[in-house]
């Protein structure tokens, strides 16, 4: 008798699209990380995924893509050739367009293959650098799942057109996926502003080789950085690190699309590189720690005190060990939850710990 295949329930399968692979965890020298999500159900709506740009994507491929269209877009077309490239598209336009001259298609054809140049020169950073991706719908269950999986999946699509583009990750990235989760008008008008929107904090950063952590913050919690040196949290200034409120719920006041959209308040601006955070582990021993709030809101004390003095203990251990040693503290008050009635209080939970070893 065969055995027939069961296809996963829908819990399985977002829990599945949820949990990375430890396979997937990057290697970089001096720097060791391990993350763990813990849903509240069957399934949550917290994400956390590693950015092993060296296993998802073949740079020095895409490096010799970048020099061969450097110099393809120096080449005229020949006559009668058919257009082979976007360059030759807009050249083909400009020629219909009133004041043409052949110099223009020269400068054009100067300019953008300075841009391919300049990607083939900014892919190879790829080789030494790790993402975390971290997201945290609102609410858990299905449909946080469901939220959780479209950020993550609209996040590779626009990183996908970033690496063709600039061939690193630009403030644009953020923007857009921004707009694409404000709630249009016309969502507002059909379904009712309680049941169109979806609210997600997303929090992605990428470690260099000089041991700093770059990275943009949409209505999350700030990370905590624990220091070897003083075997303590450190207080950072977070006026110095841009926060953002949750994706789709602030536009900038000079969007294009801004009519479109709800937005519960106004930005001056998009996004820019001076809103990235920046933290570096200065000496080895030092930790970075992320989280979502159903381990820690950010804001209590007492609890960061808690925290603190975990970090102190199992500072020596590996970063498995630490952020098991974390987890277990936030499912322990999981369980004084229970045991006083507060089962609202129980969230998705997720922790990720990045420890400088050298």
């Amino acid at each position: 008798m065969t055995n027939r295949y069961e296809p996963p329930s829908i819990e399985e399968y977002l829990r599945h699209r949820l949990t990375p692979t430890e396979d997937a965890i990057p290697v970089l020298r001096g720097v060791e990380m391990f993350g763990k999500s813990i849903p509240a159900g069957a399934v949550g709506g917290d994400l956390f995924e590693y950015i092993n740009f060296n296993q998802r994507y073949d740079i020095d491929a895409r490096i010799d893509r970048a020099r061969q269209r450097a110099k393809q877009f120096l080449e005229p077309l020949a006559p009668g050739e058919p257009i082979r490239n976007v360059v030759d598209d807009q050249i083909e336009w400009l020629k219909t367009t009133p004041g043409y001259r052949p110099e223009m298609e020269t400068e054009y054809r100067f300019s953008k293959s300075c841009e391919q140049v300049r990607v083939a020169e900014d892919l190879p950073a790829l080789h030494t650098t790790a993402g975390i991706l971290i997201v945290d719908a609102e609410g858990h269950g299905i449909i946080s799942a469901k939220i959780a999986c479209t950020v993550h999946d609209t996040f590779h699509a626009l990183l996908l057109e970033e690496l063709d583009r600039f061939g690193k990750t630009t403030p644009e990235l953020f923007e857009n996926l921004n707009l694409r989760f404000a709630l249009s008008a016309s969502a507002r008008n059909e379904l009712g502003l309680e049941h169109s929107r979806e609210i997600a904090t997303l929090l992605y950063g990428e470690l260099h080789p000089t041991n700093s952590f770059r990275f943009a913050n949409f209505g999350h919690p700030p990370p905590l950085i624990f220091s070897a040196a003083s075997s303590r949290l450190l207080n950072v200034d977070e006026s110095q690190m841009a926060q953002f409120l949750s994706l789709g719920l602030q536009l900038p006041a000079d969007h294009p699309d801004l009519k479109k959209y709800l937005s519960l308040n106004l930005r001056k601006r998009e996004f820019a590189s001076s809103d990235l955070g920046e933290i570096r582990l200065i000496n080895p021993g030092d930790i970075l720690m992320l989280y979502t709030d159903g381990v820690y809101d950010g804001s209590d004390e007492d609890a960061r005190k808690q925290l603190e003095a975990i970090l102190r203990e199992h500072q020596r251990e590996s970063v498995r060990e630490i952020c098991d040693a974390v987890m277990n503290y936030a499912l322990e008050q999981d369980s004084l939850h229970r045991h006083a009635g507060d089962e609202d209080l129980i969230d998705d939970k997720t922790v990720f710990i990045v420890k400088r070893t050298e």
